[in-house]
């Protein structure tokens, strides 16, 4: 039990600091989905978790990976945002996949919304930070990372992997 529980706090922690991030810069850097993967390793014998299981949750993240890959390429979605949608779903599975999108697309409805309403109000009422300059701009995207985070946060706890580490 002496692991258990600073491991049960990576997941949301990298999530969290990838929408951060995402807010401040609107991009996701690679060791953010980078640590997620390896520390899957670490979490996953800790939660008890089978080798069949532990390869189940390496499918997912290979399927998801390569979905995000074709997305990516098309141009629908940043690279970052494909990365980390496959290393979340690495942690979360394949029964939890659908579950997870579906609330990645309630968060990204309504981070779509809050952007609309944001970028009406006119510039010069904003701080003067360059990153709030940033979202301002219609032309700079949305930093999907936000709504990707919110979807893992909403699902983490159906998890095995949580389960398991909660004992």
């Amino acid at each position: 039990m002496f692991l258990e529980y600073p491991v049960l706090f990576i997941f949301p922690a990298a999530m969290a600091f990838a929408a951060a991030t995402d807010v401040l810069t609107l991009t996701i850097p690679n060791r953010i989905s980078l640590a997620l993967i390896v520390s899957f390793f670490l979490a996953a014998p800790l939660a008890g978790m089978s080798l069949e299981t532990m390869l189940m949750h390496v499918g997912a993240f290979a399927f998801i990976l390569a979905v995000g890959i074709v997305v990516f390429s098309l141009g629908w979605m940043g690279g970052g945002d494909a990365k980390l949608m496959a290393a979340g779903s690495l942690w979360i599975g394949f029964p939890l996949l659908v579950p997870f999108f579906a609330y990645i697309a309630i968060c990204g409805g309504a981070l779509a919304v809050v952007m609309l309403l944001y970028r009406r109000i006119p510039a010069e009422a904003l701080p003067g930070h360059d990153w709030v300059a940033r979202l301002h701009r219609a032309e700079s995207g949305i930093p999907y990372g936000l709504a990707i985070a919110g979807g893992a946060m909403w699902v983490y706890p159906k998890t095995e992997i949580f389960r398991g580490l909660i004992g």
